[in-house]
């Protein structure tokens, strides 16, 4: 049985939610090892003026939990 954990991810763009979201993805891949899926939790956004500066997206990131195995002897 595999035990999967699950971590939240903001991530912003200035072009569109998707890319926001690919955006959180590509930076948890840096610190996390085997992403195996994404769920987009929540897309914001900033507004200025009438206008969408910065698209949010909220993302939860599951991975499996690997167990470190030492060596016995």
């Amino acid at each position: 049985m595999t035990a999967v954990k699950i971590v939240k991810v903001l991530g912003t763009s200035e072009e569109s939610w998707p890319n926001a979201a690919e955006e959180a993805v590509a930076q948890a891949s840096r610190t996390i090892d085997d992403i195996r899926g994404v769920e987009v939790e929540d897309w914001t956004a900033n507004v200025e003026d009438g206008d969408v500066t910065e698209y949010r997206a909220t993302v939860e990131v599951a991975f499996p939990v690997h167990e470190d195995r030492q060596p016995s002897g």
